[in-house]
C-alpha cells in the first residue's frame, strides 16, 4: 500500500472496534504511527496489538472523550513520547435511536451530547496546538446523515448537526495553523454499533439506493483521503458516505415503485 501517511502520527478515538478500528488499521498500513483511544481498554489493547502483529506502529491509550482532563493527559503523553501529532479523527460516539423529543431524559440527552459533540470539541481544542507545532495536519470529525436531514432520534441528530457547525468554525479558525478540518457523514455502516437493531437495519437498507450498508473499511478509505495530501485543498466540507441515501432522496423509492408497474404513468 502507498505510504501516504509515512512519518505521520495520528490519534483515532473510538478505535477499539468497528469504524474506528478500521481507520486505525488503514492509517497504519499507510505508514502512520497510530494511537488508538477508547474507554474499552481490553478491546483497544487487543486491536493495537493486532496492528503491531501485521507490522504496523500502534499504541493504545485510555480516553473518555467527554473529559477535558483525560484529553490533556493523552495529548501530553503523545507529546512527551513521540514529540508530534499530525492527525486527529474524532470517531467516538454513542447512539440513541429510541429517544424522541417528548421522551428523551436529561440523562440520555447529556450523555449523547457529551460524547458525540463535547468530545470532538475538546479533542480539537486540546490537539490543535500540537498539530500546529508539528507542522500542520488534518482533523476529521465523524458526523452522520442524521446531521444532514430530518431524523427521529433528537439527541443523536442534534449532536451530529452540531458536529457540522464545529467543523466549519474550526476549519476557518485553524487554517492559519495549517490544519484542515472536515466531516464524514456515514449512512448505514455495519458495525457492532448496530447490534440488536435488525428492524432499523432492514428499513434503512431498503431506503438506501445501493440496497446495503457500508463496511467499516469503506468509511475508513474516505478518512484516509481526508487526512492525507490527496485532499490538500479540501477543508470545512461535509462528505456523505451513504450509498446515495441523501442525494437520491425519496425519488429513488418513487422511481422503483413506478418501474414495478406494467403500465407506467409518469
Amino acid at each position: 500500500m502507498d505510504q501516504k501517511l509515512k512519518n505521520k502520527t495520528a490519534i483515532v478515538t473510538g478505535a477499539s472496534g468497528g469504524q474506528g478500528a478500521a481507520e486505525a488499521r488503514l492509517f497504519a498500513q499507510a505508514g502512520a504511527r497510530v494511537i488508538l483511544a477508547d474507554v474499552q481498554d481490553a478491546l483497544g489493547e487487543a486491536e493495537a496489538e493486532s496492528i503491531r502483529d501485521t507490522g504496523g506502529d500502534a499504541h493504545y491509550r485510555h480516553l473518555d472523550v467527554s473529559s477535558q482532563e483525560n484529553w490533556q493527559t493523552v495529548v501530553n503523553g503523545i507529546k512527551a513520547e513521540f514529540g508530534e501529532l499530525h492527525i486527529l479523527v474524532n470517531n467516538a460516539g454513542v447512539a440513541l435511536r429510541g429517544g424522541r423529543v417528548t421522551n428523551t431524559s436529561m440523562e440520555d440527552w447529556n450523555r449523547v451530547l457529551s460524547i458525540n459533540l463535547t468530545g470532538p470539541f475538546l479533542g480539537i481544542q486540546t490537539v490543535a496546538p500540537l498539530i500546529r507545532d508539528s507542522g500542520g495536519g488534518a482533523i476529521v470529525n465523524t458526523g452522520s446523515i442524521a446531521g444532514m436531514t430530518g431524523h427521529f432520534a433528537t439527541a443523536y441528530s442534534a449532536s451530529k448537526w452540531g458536529i457540522r457547525g464545529i467543523t466549519k468554525s474550526a476549519a476557518m479558525e485553524l487554517q492559519e495553523w495549517g490544519i484542515r478540518v472536515n466531516t464524514i457523514a456515514p449512512g448505514l455502516v455495519m458495525t457492532p454499533f448496530l447490534e440488536g437493531s435488525d428492524d432499523f437495519i432492514e428499513a434503512l437498507g431498503d431506503q438506501t439506493p445501493m440496497q446495503r450498508g457500508a463496511e467499516p473499511e469503506e468509511i475508513a478509505t474516505v478518512a484516509l483521503f481526508l487526512v492525507c495530501e490527496d485532499s490538500s485543498y479540501i477543508t470545512g466540507h461535509d462528505i456523505a458516505v451513504d450509498g446515495g441515501f441523501l442525494d437520491f432522496g425519496g425519488f429513488n423509492r418513487v422511481i422503483n415503485q413506478v418501474m414495478e408497474k406494467p403500465d407506467q404513468k409518469v
